[in-house]
Formats: C-alpha cells, sequence, structure tokens
C-alpha cells in the first residue's frame, strides 16, 4: 500500500483583532451581567456572552515572520496559515507552528572512497528550509533528522560519482574530467541537485550546498603529497627544458645570422650540450676559461 502524501494548502483563517475586540466586549458584558446578578432571561444572556467571548478569545494565536502554523481537527488536516501577526482560527483547530526560515548546519567529516577507490574526507555546508509544511509535518517522522540523514547518504553518493583528483597514469581520464577539486562549480551543482532530489519527500527545498572540507584520508595523504609534489616538479621540469632548448635555438640561430663564429657538427653538438646543462642545472653554472685556440 502507497503511502498518502498531504499537501499544504491555505487554511481559513482570519484575522485577530477583530476577535479579540469582540471577545473582550462580550467578556466585559458577561461579567457585568454576573456582577447584577441575573435571573431568567437576563442568566441566558450572561452565559451567551461568555460562550461568545470563550468562542473568540479561545481561537486566537500569533505568528512570527517566517513562521506557520499547521490546522488540524481530530486529525484531518485542514490546512496551513502563514500570515504574520495576531491570528483566529476555530477554536477546536489543533494549532501547530513550525519554522520557514533558513536552516544551515556543517556536516560532520565522513570518510568515504571516490570513484577510483581512494579513501578521502568530504564534508558539506548545506542551507535549507520548509516549502510544504504539510509534507514536513505528516509525510516523514522527524524532518530534521531526515534531513540530517539524507545529507549524509548523498555526500557519500557524490564522493562515489567523482574521483578527488585527475592522475596521470595509464588507464586514467584526461585532464577535462570533472573532479571533486577541480570542478566547485559542477559538484556543488551535483550535490544540490541530489540532495534536492532526496529532501522533496519532507516538502523541503535547498537553498545552498557547498564542500567545506575534502582531503585524502590519513593513511594515504603522505603517499599522495609526495606524488603531487613529484608531479609538480616534472611539471616544472617541462617548463625549463622547453624554455632552455628554445633558448639554445635563439642562441645558434643568433651566432648562424651573424656570422661570428663558424661551427661544426660536432662543436655544435657540444655547444648544445653545454648550454643545456647551464640552463637547466638546479645550481650557479661554474664558467671554465678556455686559455687556449679555438681548436684546441
Amino acid at each position: 500500500m502507497t503511502m498518502q502524501s498531504e499537501e499544504e494548502r491555505q487554511a481559513s483563517t482570519s484575522s485577530g483583532f477583530i476577535y479579540i475586540a469582540v471577545g473582550l466586549i462580550t467578556l466585559a458584558l458577561g461579567i457585568g451581567l454576573m456582577l447584577a446578578r441575573p435571573m431568567g432571561p437576563t442568566f441566558g444572556l450572561m452565559v451567551a456572552a461568555v460562550l461568545v467571548a470563550v468562542w473568540c478569545l479561545g481561537g486566537l494565536y500569533m505568528l512570527q515572520p517566517n513562521q506557520a502554523a499547521l490546522l488540524l481537527l481530530f486529525g484531518s488536516y485542514r490546512g496551513t496559515d502563514r500570515e504574520r501577526g495576531l491570528r483566529w482560527a476555530n477554536p477546536f483547530y489543533m494549532k501547530t507552528k513550525i519554522s520557514v526560515r533558513a536552516h544551515n548546519f556543517n556536516s560532520e567529516k565522513l570518510k568515504v572512497n571516490d570513484l577510483r577507490g581512494n579513501p578521502i574526507e568530504i564534508a558539506a555546508t548545506i542551507v535549507w528550509k520548509v516549502d510544504d509544511t504539510a509534507r514536513a509535518s505528516y509525510d516523514v517522522e522527524n524532518y530534521e533528522a531526515y534531513v540530517l540523514t539524507q545529507a549524509e547518504s548523498a555526500l557519500r553518493h557524490l564522493a562515489l560519482t567523482y574521483a578527488y583528483d585527475n592522475l596521470e597514469e595509464p588507464g586514467a581520464t584526461t585532464q577535462t574530467e570533472v573532479t571533486l577539486r577541480s570542478g566547485t562549480e559542477e559538484v556543488s551543482a551535483a550535490l544540490r541537485a541530489e540532495l534536492q532530489q532526496r529532501f522533496a519527500q519532507a516538502g523541503i527545498v535547498v537553498v545552498d550546498a557547498k564542500l567545506t572540507h575534502l582531503a585524502y584520508a590519513p593513511e594515504i595523504a603522505g603517499t599522495m603529497l609526495r606524488r603531487q609534489q613529484a608531479e609538480a616538479v616534472i611539471a616544472a621540469r617541462t617548463k625549463i627544458v622547453a624554455g632552455a632548448v628554445g633558448m639554445v635555438e635563439m642562441a645558434l640561430k643568433g651566432l648562424a645570422e651573424r656570422g661570428l663564429v663558424a661551427l661544426d657538427d660536432e662543436r655544435r653538438a657540444a655547444m648544445v650540450s653545454n648550454l643545456l646543462v647551464v640552463l637547466c642545472s638546479d645550481h650557479d653554472a661554474t664558467p671554465v676559461v678556455n686559455t687556449g685556440t679555438l681548436y684546441n
């Protein structure tokens, strides 16, 4: 049997200022008749005045900004009142107030595996609010606990959907792949969509959701740090070598165009080797002065 879902609808309510005025007037009238020791028809008028006062004053309630009241009549949902201020509804209605303000919380750090199976730590901050008060109150047992549980489940699923970072290894995807570390906007959008799909059952909307913590798990953090350092060194060396080759080419071209020195293949190779050593070395070059002739 499928569960019946309640949909929020506007309750039939009124401003409370008219009813409080009528209630106080009839209550004063009833007290006056009581003090006058009513008899016969006057007694009936006093009772009617007191009942009217109880009816008017018993249905009053107050709503603050971004607060709603769910109205129940003997277990039957009669609607939701979102109007702020002093309100009045049938005194037999049971009135349950619920906040529709924005809520936010930071999830706990979860230890999960990413798309490639690497253990990572992940956490997020989520901003949400109640949109459908009927669903939040009657379709789930406790909507705040529901949000916490579903948020944790959504984070775990998100981590399994994306890799932590791009890795240049055989079989790895290209650098255009969206990862948890590089695809901030895409990952945040995916997290919001995942949360919204899960929160819809409880009538809750996601205002914002972003990752606040992302790191490798401690047991592999050191290894991954060394790998990242090695990749950074390789990338830097690649740029240095590319720049050095360009400078050597420019030097040889300049010498040839100006006709300053004529080099055969052997001495050209030696010059290229020396220039590359000087330009690519981690330390400052130590010059060696040749006191002989060009070929001795």
